[in-house]
C-alpha cells in the first residue's frame, strides 16, 4: 500500500475505535476508559501499518515491537490503577460542567475520544512512516534512538513503581514523594515518555519518509509540559499539597537534575500520574 493510504487506514481505524470506545464509555457513566487506551491508540497504527506493507523489514520491527511494549507497560498499568476507582477527577469536572447543558456525551465524542484518536495518529506518525524505505541494517542513528527509548522507558516504568510503592504505605498517605527520581525530577514519567517518542521519532530518521514524524515527539512533549501533563498536574498538586511550593522550589520541573537543596528524610508521594 502507499503511504498515503497507510496513514488514512490508520486514521480511519483510529476514529472508529474511539467511537467504540465512547459508545462504552456513555453505558458506564465514565468517559477516564479512554486513559488506558490512550497508549495503544498510539501504538496500533504500527502494527496495522506492519501488516500492509510489503514485507517486514529490521526498521519496521524494531518501531513496532517498542511501540507496542510502551504501550503494553503503559496501558496496564493504568488499567490496574484505574479500574474500580470510578471516574478521574478530571472528566466527573467536565461532566458535571456539559451535564448542566444536557450535552456531555456529544461533546465528549469530539472534546475527547475523536479528540485523542486524532492526536495519537499525529504522535504516532514515525511509527507509521518510519516503516517505509528499502530494507537496510540498523545504523548509528537507530541505535542512538533505540538507547533513548529505552531510558523513557525504564525512566516512567521506575518512576511509576516508586509512586505506587509509596502510596502502598499507610504511613505515607497525605505525603508528598520527594525521593528517588522524584527527587531529580517532579515527573520521572512524562519526561519517560517524551524519551520514548524522541527515540521512536531518531529510528524513524533513517528511512526515506521519516522526515514526515519529525514534529511528532515535540507535540507529544508539549502535551506532557504544556497541557494535560505536568501543567494540569501541578495546578492540582499546588492545591492538595501545602509543601508542593517547597517541593517545586529544590525539584527540576522536567528534566531529571540534581536536588537543589537535599530531600528532608521524610519525602512522600506526589499525585497520582495524569496521562493526556
Amino acid at each position: 500500500m502507499h503511504i498515503v493510504q497507510i496513514l488514512i487506514l490508520n486514521f480511519a481505524c483510529l476514529w472508529a475505535a474511539a467511537i467504540a470506545l465512547w459508545a462504552v464509555s456513555v453505558r458506564l457513566r465514565n468517559a477516564s476508559i479512554v486513559d488506558i487506551f490512550w497508549a495503544i491508540f498510539c501504538a496500533a497504527p504500527a502494527f496495522v501499518t506492519l501488516a500492509a506493507v510489503d514485507g517486514a523489514h529490521p526498521r519496521d520491527i524494531v518501531l513496532t515491537g517498542l511501540a507496542g511494549l510502551w504501550a503494553l507497560r503503559l496501558s496496564s498499568y493504568l488499567a490496574r490503577r484505574n479500574i474500580g476507582h470510578g471516574e478521574d477527577y478530571r472528566y466527573v469536572a467536565m461532566r458535571r460542567s456539559r451535564e448542566a447543558r444536557g450535552d456531555f456525551a456529544r461533546w465528549s465524542l469530539s472534546r475527547v475520544f475523536l479528540l485523542q484518536a486524532t492526536i495519537a495518529w499525529f504522535v504516532s506518525l514515525p511509527v507509521q512512516v518510519g516503516q517505509f524505505g528499502p530494507d537496510r541494517p540498523l545504523g548509528l542513528v537507530a541505535f542512538i534512538g533505540i538507547a533513548v527509548f529505552l531510558l523513557g522507558l525504564a525512566f516512567e516504568a521506575v518512576g511509576d513503581a516508586q509512586l505506587r510503592a509509596f502510596k502502598r504505605d499507610p504511613g505515607n498517605k497525605g505525603k508528598l514523594m520527594t525521593s528517588g527520581l522524584w527527587s531529580w525530577t517532579r515527573h520521572p514519567n512524562y519526561f519517560g515518555d517524551a524519551c520514548v517518542w524522541f527515540g521512536l521519532g531518531l529510528i524513524a530518521l533513517e528511512g526515506p519518509a521519516g522526515w514526515i514524524g519529525a514534529a511528532s515527539p515535540f507535540v507529544m512533549a508539549h502535551f506532557l509540559v504544556n497541557v494535560s501533563g505536568k501543567a494540569l498536574l501541578e495546578r492540582a498538586m499546588t492545591k492538595k499539597y501545602p509543601a508542593y511550593e517547597e517541593y517545586r522550589r529544590r525539584t527540576s520541573g522536567f528534566f531529571p537534575l540534581p536536588p537543589r537543596i537535599a530531600n528532608d528524610a521524610e519525602g512522600s508521594g506526589v499525585a497520582d500520574r495524569i496521562e493526556e
